[in-house]
């Protein structure tokens, strides 16, 4: 794997020579992650002229949630506790001899821009961007098989679940519970806070699990993820709870599974991250539901459950292959309730099949 991560910052080394700076500074977690193979906390990831350095407030532990660092790197522990590392990298890169450093702006605060400026006067700070984030959206097939452990992880933690009595269960507890069999499964934690939704909660967007409890005759809605080697899915699932569906439901649960199949269908390379919006979004606002659809139909997944690219109306930009990517159109109706349908899949070629459907949990609307 050292190779990977040193082929990686290779590509950032060039994109910063590019405009100019011979020194890039990476404090994004994510990014220090995908460039470094670990982020512990507080870590920064100095690319130097001379050579690339990993600061840390405080030794790497090996944790899986941290990741295992590139042993490529030189790691440079702060002598003081409260050291900030952004600062150290700023003047480590002075005494390396460089005259410019490329800084993640997004990521930084004011006051450490500030602290940065008063230990490097000299130094000019250039912006970044999101450079790092850009080669993060295509993934290798080492980060494509964690995301498919990770969806695997997280179908067995709703299988178990759909075999239980739900009925009288709080939406927290059954989050709670999810959440548990993630890691029995052998996540390394969930990819981001369990939404379990019923009644007039369901169908609602990444809902914040409450204690009412789950009744007859209600919709069921549950979002969840794995976290594996820091790689993340989502999947979004809406059942029925006890006795057959109204054939309002059917109805609601039918128009969304079609706008869904719709834009997992338009995942090919090359298709516009706009037209894939439009493919699921043109049903639902042609059924009467324009009002109240979410702003994107879905988005990137990988190191952060919430990557570029962006499946929205505006969106600019075109699929690569390999790129995983979650389709999740849904509607709610205040008062009564709704239906979400979320999977993560990857973008292939038609030649390989299409897109690739990892999280395989059945979109047939069961009564449980």
């Amino acid at each position: 794997m050292s190779e990977v991560y040193t082929v990686r910052r290779g590509l950032l080394r060039d994109r910063c020579a590019a405009v100019g700076s011979a020194a890039a500074l990476v404090s994004r977690p994510a990014n220090v992650r995908y460039l470094a193979g670990g982020a512990p906390p507080g870590a920064v990831l100095l690319l130097g002229p001379v050579e690339d350095v990993l600061l840390c407030p405080r030794a790497p532990t090996g944790d899986p949630v941290q990741g295992h660092t590139d042993d490529q790197l030189r790691l440079a522990l702060l002598p003081a506790a409260d050291g900030d590392p952004v600062v150290a990298a700023a003047d480590l890169a002075v005494s390396s001899g460089a005259e410019s450093l490329a800084v993640e702006e997004h990521d930084l605060t004011v006051s450490r821009h500030r602290a940065m400026h008063a230990v490097a006067p000299r130094l000019r700070l250039a912006d970044l961007g999101a450079t790092v984030e850009q080669l993060r959206i295509v993934k290798d097939e080492e980060e494509i098989a964690c995301l498919r452990i990770a969806a695997e992880i997280t179908d067995q933690a709703l299988g178990e679940l759909l075999e239980s009595i739900l009925v009288g269960r709080t939406e927290r507890h059954l989050a709670l519970e999810l959440e548990r069999r993630l890691v029995d499964h052998g996540a390394d934690g969930p990819a981001f806070s369990t939404s379990v939704a019923t009644g007039p909660n369901s169908g609602q967007g990444r809902h914040r699990p409450s204690d009412r409890r789950v009744e007859e005759g209600d919709f069921l809605s549950v979002c969840l993820g794995a976290n594996y080697r820091g790689y993340r899915c989502e999947i979004g699932r809406t059942f029925v709870i006890g006795t057959a569906p109204a054939s309002w439901q059917i109805d609601l649960y039918d128009l969304v599974f079609a706008a869904q199949r719709a834009g997992r269908e338009a995942l090919l390379p090359g298709t516009a991250y706009r037209d894939v919006d439009h493919a699921a979004r043109h049903l639902l606002d042609s059924a009467g539901h324009g009002e109240c659809l979410a702003p994107w139909t879905g988005h990137g997944v990988g190191l952060e459950i919430d990557e570029d690219p962006q499946l929205a109306p505006a969106a600019m930009g075109k699929l690569d292959a390999c790129v995983p990517v979650t389709v999740e159109p849904g509607v709610h109706l205040p008062g009564r309730g709704g239906v979400r349908i979320d999977d993560t899949l990857v973008v292939r070629p038609e030649a390989d099949g299409g897109p690739e459907l990892l999280t395989i949990t059945t979109k047939e609307l069961l009564a449980l």
